[in-house]
């Protein structure tokens, strides 16, 4: 795998999927189907150093942190949120959009928006575990609607993805996870003619459950999360489950290892033995040391 960096986990079809990109920034990118019960290892070589923007090479090369879950320096990291919905820069968009309520756990709800084309796969990118469509219709309109369910019935629009880690080794039964979310969306339905916007069509009540697209149904406890990727540090073990950007590893040593993908991204990666453990930093999951992002 030499040349090559890691882009991300993305899950494109309702399975996880790493990209990869030349490491000078050359030829076509590549993509990784990952399958649950596969054993692999990788190790990390040099520094890391930014993923550049849209699409582009950081003209500088510039290290950034081990511990962050964003690759971009801060001037590349300026350019590549310049053009991202949630920066509502971009007030014409003509696309259609949806709003979703999502659960992570108990009394963990979040509202938010995604482009109509992209189906459920945002919803899969934060770890979401139920969700349920809420409308759909024109940018602005959706933004409005997600801004009127934040200020009336106080649900969040991020949620500090540390918490949505800790929440999966305790999750209620399918019928419990839904009740939850649909209570909300009967609240929110409730608001239509109260500032619901005229041109945000109201979707149906549909729970969507991704515990089995995960594979968290059976895969146990994870006992330790890494920290951080280091040069020379080898990340290796069986894939027993994967939820928005984080993969579970059992390994031989540490029982089951959660690798948030966010701090592979920026490495050189070549490939290392599948059974040779972790030789890279990592604390009991809760133990913090990394510089979590809202997700």
């Amino acid at each position: 795998m030499s040349g090559w960096r890691c882009t991300g986990l993305r899950w494109p079809h309702g399975e996880p999927v790493l990209g990869w990109a030349r490491s000078d920034g050359s030829g076509r990118g590549r993509a990784s189907v990952l399958a649950y019960g596969k054993e692999f290892g990788f190790r990390a070589e040099g520094v890391r150093t930014c993923l550049g923007a849209r699409g582009n090479l950081c003209p500088v090369g510039a290290p950034v942190p081990a511990r962050g879950t964003g690759a971009r320096c801060a001037e590349c990291a300026r350019l590549d949120r310049a053009h991202s919905v949630a920066a509502d820069t971009i007030a014409d968009d003509p696309r259609t959009y949806r709003v979703y309520l999502a659960w992570f756990g108990p009394g963990m709800v979040k509202v938010g928006i995604t482009g109509e084309a992209r189906e459920a796969a945002r919803l899969r990118e934060q770890g979401a575990v139920v969700f349920s469509w809420l409308g759909r219709g024109p940018l602005m309109a959706a933004r409005r609607t997600e801004e009127l369910l934040r200020s009336a019935l106080g649900v969040p629009d991020r949620i500090p993805y540390a918490r949505k880690r800790a929440a999966r080794d305790a999750l209620p039964g399918p019928v419990e996870r839904a009740a939850e979310i649909e209570g909300l969306y009967g609240r929110a339905a409730a608001l239509e003619g109260a500032g619901w916007p005229e041109a945000l069509e109201r979707l149906p009540f549909e729970a969507v459950d991704h515990a089995g697209v995960f594979g968290l149904d059976g895969a146990g406890p994870a006992a330790r999360v890494v920290t951080e990727l280091v040069g020379g540090g080898v990340v290796a073990g069986r894939l027993v489950a994967a939820a928005g950007p984080d993969l579970h590893l059992e390994t031989a040593d540490d029982g089951i290892v959660v690798l948030d993908t966010r701090l592979v991204t920026g490495w050189d990666l070549v490939g290392a033995d599948a059974r040779a453990g972790m030789s890279v930093p990592v604390v009991a999951v809760g133990g913090g040391g990394v510089q979590d992002g809202l997700f």
